[in-house]
Formats: structure tokens, C-alpha cells, sequence
């Protein structure tokens, strides 16, 4: 079995004559935790669309756990993606343990006359445990806060038994408190899955988790600098990913930015 999950060689992808990504090359291998960083309009979240199989690129290739787009069904290879999105459309208001219960279908809410067999729901269950919702197991979506539902998702996403899990900007509108409880589980998650390979997208350093491993900075479509983390994360690159002086500093394996002083 391949430890490559994702590989996409001189990818562009155009739309209305404009090149939103150009030329870029990414390799994901099992247990690898990418982050995808730069800022407003850089081509983050068009790559992971690419990445997850919901969008097709102008030229190069993509291989995703080793099919090629262009060349496979992708609502199969879509079943094997675990996909986070805290912008997740809820048709009805499921409980918690019924949205988790989703992830199994793929769906948005539960198939009519599908029923869960008795594993499903005990998986269901251990998943709700797993990112600390037991005790909000039967609360349902309106009332649930943006870091609940955004843990339920992981939940969600972990029904599948994926090998690539893609994260799009899972923080965004948490509170301090409910980012940390977020990334909290989705370090637990890591050790939980070793070989699990995933993929987040954010424009702010403090939403990384500490097992982040790899990271790839863009600008205006273009790769800045890619390969591990702590290599890449560094003052000048970031700084000139974003166009702006900042000083970066990791401390107990979190990232932290601030502008930086000219002296």
C-alpha cells in the first residue's frame, strides 16, 4: 500500500481568463498534517477543493489515494475524503448524534428508510466521545455553539474511516476558548488515526494545531515555500506570503504572529 494519499503536479486552475493557482505541486503521504496558509485570495480554499475532489484543475495532474482525476468516479472517491467545513448546510435539525450518524451516508441529513445497523450507532457513539460531545449527544443543531458543531463534524467526518481528512478553516467564529477545545481534538484525533493524512486551511497561525507537520505558503496563486513546518513558518517566508513585516514564534508547539519591529 502506497503511503502517498495526494499528489498534484503542476496544477493551475483558471477561471474568467485569471489563473487562480499556477504551477503548483503538492505530495501528502499517510500521517503528514498540511497546512495550507496565505492570505484573502491566495488560492487556499480553490487547492482544497481540488484536493477534495469537488473541483477539477485547468492542467496538471491530481492523484488522489492513487485515482486520477479525470479518470475515475468521483462521488466513489469522495467516500473515502473526510471533508470539514464549518459552513456545513443543515437541511433539518438533527441531534448531534444523528448528524454524526450522516457521515456514513455522505449525506446532509439522514436517508429516508436507511437504517443504522448496530455498529454504526456504537461508532456514532465513540465518535461523539472522542471529541468530548457525550454529553450533548441528543442536543440538537439551532442550539448547538459554533465549537460544538464544528467538533460534531469531525465526528461526522470520522464515520467514513477516511485516510485523508481536508479541514477548511475549522476556528473560524470560535470564541478563544472553543478553538482551543477544537484543536485540542483534533490533535487527539491524530493519535488516535497515525496513518490519517490531512489537510487545513487557515489564514491565521494561532488555528494551527501542534501536530501540524508539514505547511505550504501561498501568494496570489503561487507556492512561496513548502515542506516542514518549521522550515517553512518562519519570519521571512510568512512575511512575504503576506505582504507585511511579521515576526513568528512557536512555543509549546503552537504558532504565534506579530508585526514586526523595524529597527
Amino acid at each position: 500500500m502506497s503511503d502517498v494519499l495526494l499528489r498534484a503536479t503542476a496544477v493551475r486552475v483558471t477561471r474568467s481568463g485569471r489563473d487562480l493557482l499556477h504551477d503548483v505541486d503538492l505530495t501528502v503521504r499517510r500521517g503528514e498534517h498540511w497546512a495550507l496558509l496565505g492570505p484573502n485570495g491566495a488560492g487556499k480554499s480553490t487547492l482544497l477543493a481540488v484536493l477534495g475532489a469537488t473541483g477539477h484543475p485547468t492542467a496538471g495532474s491530481v492523484e488522489i489515494l492513487g485515482r486520477r482525476l479525470g479518470r475515475v468516479d468521483v462521488r466513489e472517491l469522495r467516500e473515502h475524503i473526510a471533508h470539514v467545513d464549518p459552513r456545513h448546510r443543515m437541511l433539518t435539525p438533527l441531534t448531534v448524534h444523528e448528524t454524526v450518524l450522516t457521515g456514513r451516508t455522505g449525506t446532509t441529513d439522514l436517508m429516508p428508510r436507511w437504517e443504522p445497523t448496530a455498529d454504526d450507532l456504537e461508532r456514532a457513539d465513540q465518535h461523539v466521545a472522542d471529541v468530548g460531545l457525550t454529553a450533548r449527544r441528543d442536543a440538537r443543531w439551532p442550539v448547538l455553539s459554533q465549537g460544538e458543531r464544528g467538533r460534531a463534524l469531525i465526528a461526522r467526518a470520522l464515520m467514513a474511516d477516511p485516510q485523508l481528512l481536508l479541514l477548511d478553516e475549522p476556528a473560524t467564529g470560535l470564541d478563544v476558548a472553543a478553538r482551543e477545545h477544537l484543536l485540542e481534538t483534533v490533535d487527539a484525533l491524530r493519535h488516535r488515526h497515525p496513518d490519517l493524512g490531512s489537510v487545513m486551511v487557515t489564514h491565521h497561525l494561532e488555528d494551527l494545531p501542534a501536530s501540524t507537520s508539514h505547511a505550504m505558503l501561498l501568494r496570489d496563486g503561487a507556492v512561496v515555500a513548502q515542506g516542514d513546518a518549521d522550515q517553512v513558518i518562519t519570519s521571512s517566508a510568512v512575511s512575504h506570503a503576506f505582504d507585511f513585516p511579521l515576526a513568528i514564534v512557536r512555543s509549546e508547539g503552537r504558532w504565534h504572529a506579530r508585526r514586526a519591529v523595524q529597527r
